[in-house]
């Protein structure tokens, strides 16, 4: 593989075209286009279409990009770590985090870390999506009990779980008597609750969904001002728990919480990420509930 070539091919990608690119880079247009012209040969792929006004990259093209921009860029800070005497993390790193721990903790979070490492551009993007992580450039992702996945690995670096919580002045309910409840718009059409009571034991909790929210930190602030019960992550209602706001009637019957540190699994993990792993295990060294609930505000 010609990696001078290879890098010739990934800056006209990514500027979309070899005029652009040129001037960019400030090479000639005609030895750019000859450079990938001869990579396309050697190659035996068609990695441009040419027709047009505009250059498109050819499926076998995008391909090729999506997994080699990635590879050279880490390439090119591992020269540039080398010539410097170190592994110093710097450059730009971009993370994906849920809504939910970013409202949480991830602004703290992310400013230790740049307090930390003053040579990383550290940008944080909030969403619940699933993403491509090599399409979008994204090198580290955030996500909260994850589907298997082969093209990715990583570490749980928190655990929590879910919890029914009320304001003290609300009554449990009698045997076949509904509560009100606020519930998250995904579970509206829930109509009871099971809670955990030590060893075996369950408890049935009928609920009347009277309220429902897309946000677990709006559903926990309406508890403040309705006579209403939630299920919520520990976490979150920890302290309004411990100043006596809220409550705590039991444990979601549920499977609990656990928050992963995802990455792609088939390159070496760079020191932006190693660095920011490491930062994880050093905020939150036992990954518990009570570790995240310290940074509830």
């Amino acid at each position: 593989m010609d990696l001078v070539a290879l890098a010739d091919f990934n800056l006209v990608a990514r500027h979309g075209g070899f005029s652009k690119a040129a001037r960019e880079a400030n090479r000639p247009k005609a030895t750019l286009s000859r450079r990938v012209a001869e990579f396309e040969a050697a190659l035996g792929l068609r990695l441009f279409e040419r027709g047009g006004r505009d250059l498109k990259l050819t499926e076998e093209g995008r391909a090729l990009y999506e997994r080699s921009a990635k590879l050279l860029t880490d390439l090119d800070e591992t020269v540039t770590a080398i010539a410097s005497g170190g592994e110093t993390p710097r450059g730009h790193m971009k993370i994906s985090a849920p809504l939910l721990f970013c409202q949480i903790a991830m602004g703290e979070v992310a400013a230790r870390f740049a307090a930390a490492y003053p040579e990383v551009q550290l940008e944080v993007i909030t969403e619940d999506r699933a993403v491509n992580m090599v399409e979008e450039g994204i090198d580290l992702v955030i996500r909260i009990n994850p589907s298997a996945d082969a093209n990715l690995v990583g570490r749980v670096f928190l655990r929590d779980y879910q919890v029914v919580v009320a304001p003290p002045g609300l009554k449990r309910p009698s045997a076949r008597k509904a509560v009100p409840a606020i519930v998250r718009s995904t579970d509206w059409k829930q109509t009871s609750w099971r809670l955990r009571h030590g060893g075996d034991g369950i408890e049935k909790v009928d609920i009347e969904p009277i309220l429902s929210l897309s946000s677990l930190v709006m559903v926990r602030d309406a508890l403040r001002d309705a006579d209403a019960a939630a299920a919520l992550p520990y976490s979150l209602v920890h302290n309004e728990v411990e100043r006596g706001n809220l409550v705590l009637w039991g444990e979601l019957d549920a499977p609990r919480t656990e928050l992963w540190a995802l990455y792609p699994s088939r390159r070496l993990l760079s020191s932006r990420v190693s660095a920011f792993l490491a930062h994880l295990k050093a905020i939150f060294p036992t990954g518990s509930a009570d570790e995240l609930a310290a940074f509830v505000r």
